[in-house]
């Protein structure tokens, strides 16, 4: 029996662009409510985007952002995760120099902050996803704040190599994962959507394979390999449908609706 659902957002639960159905979603989210089963967003985007699609359900839905580093239900923190300041400041010395084409976003618990030389393409697409967001003239100018993940964007064909420079340089430190499309998340060590899953669950007293995970990109790996009831999404990582047990519909065809209607079923 499936006592907990989590869903990534992007790619996932959202359409190709960045919507769902609100109306098929009322209905499960209903049913979910009435058979106690407690609906878990788990991304590695930030808190006050994640809640905004889901006005009015903030006490009824358990919030894991920043890739696990925070849990949120209703406006609690329930447990947070973050950096030292003195790896902050070597991980931003690092990033500066690593690349002319990178782009970075820091994130903190009470704003992300990103540098007012970014990009203008960079300055819009971070604006979709941080609701909360600084601009700054240098990262020296950093405010007082716990950092929990680095969002970085860079060339889709650079991805794989920063990645592999930043776990070599920081190894033990930080982890550095592609979550699509040139976008690289630094993470604390151990601290995964995954993990934070696994806290809610042992304190929620429901064994593993009573949730359903649903995700597509590699940082829901640790999420999915948690259960027997785990589903990549069509469009998902060759990574992702190796891992998953199951494979829901296209993101765009609304594939986790679908399946958890034949779960309530």
């Amino acid at each position: 029996m499936i006592k907990a659902v989590s869903v990534d957002m992007d790619g996932t639960f959202l359409d190709s662009k960045g919507q769902y159905d609100r109306e098929r979603f009322e209905k499960v989210f209903q049913r979910m409510q009435e058979n106690g089963v407690r609906f878990i967003v788990a991304s590695g985007n930030q808190y006050f985007q994640l809640k905004s699609f889901f006005p009015g359900k903030e006490a009824a839905i358990t919030f894991v952002s920043e890739n696990g580093a925070i849990v949120i239900k209703d406006q609690e923190v329930l447990r947070e995760k973050h950096f030292s300041p003195e790896l902050v400041k070597e991980l931003l010395s690092f990033l500066q120099a690593e690349s002319n084409e990178l782009e970075v976003v820091v994130c903190g618990m009470k704003s992300a902050y990103m540098l007012k030389s970014a990009t203008p393409r960079f300055k819009e697409f971070s604006a979709l996803y941080y609701f909360q967001l600084k601009e700054l003239a240098s990262f020296a100018d950093l405010p007082e704040d716990d950092i929990v993940k680095f969002a970085l964007d860079v060339p889709i064909e650079q991805t794989e190599k920063v990645v592999d420079d930043l776990n070599k340089a920081f190894a033990g430190k930080i982890t550095a994962v592609s979550s699509g499309h040139g976008s690289i998340d630094i993470i604390i060590p151990g601290i995964t959507k995954g993990s934070a899953i696994q806290w809610l669950l042992d304190g929620w007293g429901i064994a593993a394979n009573e949730l359903a995970a649903f995700g597509d990109a590699n940082n829901d790996l640790e999420m999915l390999a948690l259960t027997k009831h785990s589903y990549a999404m069509k469009e998902s990582s060759p990574e992702v449908l190796a891992t998953a047990k199951n494979q829901a519909p296209s993101h765009d065809d609304a594939g986790v609706l679908q399946v958890l209607e034949k779960i309530l079923d």
